[in-house]
């Protein structure tokens, strides 16, 4: 941004807090954009599919864990904001100079490799939005687009093979492509950019708090939210995490075999656990912990616009974050949360449970999967409950919603409003991917290498329509965001270490109870993202995965020690030559 804009950004500062609170508030809500930025990479399709899941496993009583995971991740974005608005340092070079470089170059590839997987699910979600909710006459493997390409495209090669019935996917994935493009490319055209590129992705997050509000609002008004429920569920509970919801309970109590009932409530943890963890991750991301800075930095902002960061951050990001996973996780509990849904046909005097045909294949490898860690047959209940299990998508919920709502909000807003979530998710891991790209280059950020390193992430996700072809679109952000969570404590430690750096801030690092409350919020901050990522690397990956992270450890703690000793020779060396100067040869003593 230009220095004329930003001072004069600074003088509206100046002359509203002269006025008082009101008008600094006015100003800052005039000023705000990076947090927006946050925003709307936050409302994407990790957040969409966690509050899916989270609705369909917990009900209404985790509606705590997403605004807890923000405020969480609100008090590491401060501290880097802190560190960035006080220096002037882009942090890739503050981290490397200042605290490890192995620290920053691990935070700079994890964000480079979070960026390309968080990408994959997003063009396969707007496709999934689009071909079901949108436009399902037109698109889809009937719909008139195939068609249509299947008398006028040529046959016999394996390409057009490929082509022919997947058709609707290529157009689907170069329009999101080229207005992705068009979107993050306008943020490098200077101060206008930057402007349009806020104001469009503000749009966007409207857009997606409105869609769903409203969809919760119609529901709200048909008596269809059990409000007292949900006000307990926003009370927070880590207990909850470690078992089954409280709705689960009556239907294990159902299943007389105990063993089994063991296997179900096993079950029934492990996903929520995955869920959670998605939540969490989704919340602040270690992309938007690369983001934040960079877009401080492009905007030209100073230690004066320290109190407007945070303020952006908690109307920009926070507000909309919570309003709109809070909507999903309300529709969705309604809708699935311990309920077998009209599509599975339920056989009491057979004792049978009959999936529909898209979801007979997960249905079955529960029932598959319980038989072979627990010999026996599967009972009516435990049938019931895998149908219960199932990973649902977006036009379920929104079909599920159409009863209360009717077709134009359950389709056409719900599904422009999973669109607005992708685009807006995407255009943003396109801008951090250039950030991310030009630092480890060496490049200035801006140009053709941060144009061209924004399209890195974009062009691994466009095979993600491809890739998993007629699976739960929307379940794959949650793997993909279990992904990220595993890599945030990196980022988070770093912070910590960023913030209490002499080297670095100087007479600006915080002193007394300020620097004790900093560390004390920080360290919390950090612990919790540890505690999950360690908890998901062990689940995940076992003891290959916990010497992995304990190599890394190992190379940074080895190569702070170098430094640091480097340090305290130079240190002592310079000590030396003040206490001994040298005397000229032939000056008398």
């Amino acid at each position: 941004m230009s220095e004329k804009r930003v001072e004069t950004d600074r003088e509206i500062l100046a002359a509203a807090q002269a006025r008082g609170s009101w008008a600094t508030l006015a100003a800052y809500a005039r000023l705000s954009g990076p947090g927006w930025l946050q925003s709307a990479i936050t409302l994407g399709g990790g957040s969409l599919a966690s509050g899916l899941y989270l609705g369909i496993l917990a009900g209404y009583t985790m509606m705590w864990l997403q605004p807890v995971a923000m405020i969480l991740g609100i008090i590491m974005l401060s501290a880097i904001g802190y560190v960035t608005l006080t220096t002037g340092e882009r942090p890739f070079r503050a981290i490397n100079e200042h605290v490890n470089p192995v620290l920053g170059w691990g935070w700079a590839l994890a964000v480079a490799a979070a960026n390309i997987v968080w990408c994959l699910p997003q063009f396969a979600l707007s496709y999934d939005a689009a071909s079901k909710n949108l436009l399902p006459g037109v698109l889809g493997a009937d719909g008139s687009l195939n068609r249509a390409a299947a008398g006028m495209l040529p046959s016999g090669t394996p390409f057009w093979e490929f082509v022919r019935p997947n058709a609707d996917k290529f157009v689907v994935v170069a329009v999101i492509f080229v207005l992705s493009v068009a979107i993050t490319w306008s943020y490098d055209r200077k101060g206008k950019g930057i402007r349009i590129y806020e104001t469009i992705l503000k749009i966007f997050v409207a857009v997606i708090v409105i869609c769903f509000f409203g969809v919760v609002i119609v529901m709200s008004v048909k008596g269809e939210l059990p409000w007292d429920q949900v006000w307990q569920g926003l009370i927070p509970d880590v207990q909850k995490v470690l078992r089954p919801s409280p709705g689960f309970q009556s239907i294990l109590d159902a299943i007389a075999d105990e063993p089994a009932r063991a296997y179900w409530s096993d079950l029934i943890v492990h996903k929520q656990r995955d869920v959670v963890i998605s939540a969490a991750a989704t919340a602040v991301g270690i992309n938007m912990t690369f983001l934040f800075p960079y877009s401080l930095l492009r905007k030209g902002w100073t230690r004066e616009f320290r109190g407007l960061t945070i303020f952006d951050l908690a109307t920009g990001m926070f507000i909309p974050f919570v309003l709109a996973t809070g909507c999903i996780v309300l529709a969705s509990a309604t809708q699935f949360h311990t309920k077998v849904t009209a599509d599975f046909k339920i056989d009491e005097a057979a004792g049978t449970v009959t999936p529909p045909a898209e979801f007979a294949r997960p249905f079955n490898e529960f029932l598959e999967n319980r038989r072979n860690k627990v010999a026996g047959e599967v009972g009516l209940a435990e049938q019931k409950l895998a149908a219960m299990l199932v990973n649902r998508k977006a036009n379920h919920l929104s079909a599920s919603l159409e009863k209360l709502t009717g077709k134009v909000v359950a389709n056409y807003i719900f599904g422009f409003g999973v669109v607005a979530m992708t685009i807006s998710s995407i255009t943003i891991l396109m801008l951090i991917s250039g950030f991310v790209i030009c630092e480890m280059l060496g490049f200035e950020p801006g140009g053709w290498p941060h144009r061209l390193g924004a399209l890195v992430a974009a062009i691994g996700g466009v095979f993600g329509p491809f890739i998993w072809k007629g699976k739960a679109l929307f379940y794959l952000a949650v793997p993909t965001s279990v992904f990220g969570f595993v890599l945030l404590p990196f980022a988070y430690v770093t912070f910590v270490l960023l913030m209490n750096s002499k080297s670095l801030l100087g007479d600006d690092r915080p002193r007394g109870i300020k620097r004790l409350v900093w560390n004390v919020l920080m360290i919390v901050a950090a612990g919790a993202a540890t505690i999950g990522s360690v908890y998901t690397i062990w689940d995940k990956a076992g003891y290959y995965g916990i010497a992995a992270v304990a190599a890394f450890v190992l190379l940074a703690l080895l190569v702070g020690i170098n430094r640091y000793n480097e340090r305290s020779r130079r240190e002592q060396s310079a000590d030396s030559a003040v206490e001994t100067p040298h005397t000229p040869e032939g000056a008398q003593g």
